[in-house]
């Protein structure tokens, strides 16, 4: 499981450098076909990315608040929601963060939920109030193990700062080719010699990467995400010692067709599960999550069950789940249990009997 991690990391570093290498060539190639030359190549890809460092320092501070609002998150306390907000607290003395994320709730139906925030210190966690309905103590602590290893392994911070290179990528991608259409390469290109066949071929590139990056970008990004959803549930077994938890907890979102009012394509990597709801066995390059059954059956093999263990889940209401062999329930699960008397086994002795009252005088 280390070593798929650890593959993870590096494959999601490898994707984000492709993205600033596709900003790189975007910013070069329109700045050489408009302005001429190398320099012009040059000083518009420098311009570009004081833009980009200036944006992802917006970005960075402020991100994780429009997310929240965009979903119509509000935030409660512990006397408000008691057992998410114990869960919370467990999972995240159990990942060995510095305090407790702030914690959500979103008015939705549909049972999912979602990490967000800069850093471990600036961190939050919300949840839908389906979720809360509808999963017992262990699947809740699955699904909030799955949002603290965002948080622990900085996933929030890397998408966020992806996302906006990937938004900026678009955005300069469709002023260019909006820019063009209108006659702004004729015009350029009539000001100058207009022998320069380097340039007409750069600007030919130019619109080529214009069309072809912004797609290609959201590839990546999605890629990323979807690498981060199974080091994600790994992660969360790390913490809960409960793989079945997650698992079952995956199969009742997975169960609700119904998609979230607020989510959109820019916040829907953010979720544990598509928010959207277009569910497919296979993954698409511009999917953000992996097929849900694909992190199940992961989920079922790392607890050496099968599927018939889903079948066996019990309603959110009922008694909690019970214990895969050889799988340790985490100690908050083990709270919920309600102690059971012994009883002797077959052959075994009996237990002394208590004394016996004194017999009446005479």
């Amino acid at each position: 499981m280390y070593e798929q991690i650890a593959k993870n990391r590096r494959a999601s570093w490898l994707l984000a450098g492709l993205v600033v290498a596709l900003l790189a060539m975007l910013g070069f190639a329109i700045g050489y076909a408009t302005m001429g030359g190398t320099a012009g190549g040059v000083g518009l890809l420098g311009v570009f990315g004081v833009v980009a460092i200036a944006w992802s320092i917006i970005g960075y501070y402020t991100g994780d608040k429009i997310v929240l609002t965009a979903s119509g998150a509000h935030k409660v306390t512990h006397a408000e929601a008691p057992q998410l907000y114990n869960v919370v607290e467990e999972m995240t003395i159990a990942a060995g963060l510095p305090q407790v994320p702030a914690v959500y709730i979103l008015d939705e139906a549909s049972p999912n939920a979602l990490a967000t925030g800069r850093d471990p210190q600036h961190a939050s966690i919300a949840v839908t109030r389906g979720l809360l309905e509808r999963l017992d103590r262990e699947e809740l602590q699955g699904v909030v193990a799955h949002e603290m290893s965002h948080i622990r392994n900085y996933d929030i911070r890397f998408e966020t700062l992806v996302g906006i290179l990937v938004g900026m990528i678009a955005l300069i991608a469709d002023f260019f080719l909006r820019w063009s259409f209108w006659g702004g390469m004729g015009r350029r290109r009539g000001g100058s010699s207009g022998n320069d066949q380097a340039g007409a071929i750069l600007a030919i590139v130019a619109i080529v990467l214009a069309i072809l990056a912004p797609l290609a970008a959201y590839a990546v990004q999605f890629a990323v995400s979807r690498r981060r959803e199974y080091l994600a549930d790994a992660s969360a077994v790390e913490l809960t010692r409960n793989p079945l938890g997650l698992a079952r907890a995956l199969t009742r979102i997975a169960s609700d067709p119904a998609p979230l009012r607020h989510a959109n394509r820019a916040t829907a990597h953010l979720y544990i599960a598509n928010p959207l709801k277009k569910t497919k066995e296979v993954t698409g390059v511009f999917d953000t999550h992996p097929p849900i059954q694909q992190r199940i059956a992961v989920l079922l093999e790392m607890a050496h069950v099968g599927p018939e263990a889903l079948a066996a889940a019990p309603a959110a209401a009922g008694p909690p789940a019970p214990q895969i062999p050889g799988v340790a329930a985490s100690g908050a699960a083990a709270q919920t249990r309600q102690p059971v008397t012994p009883t002797p086994a077959s052959g075994s002795p009996e237990p002394p009997p208590g004394p016996h009252p004194p017999a009446p005088p005479g």
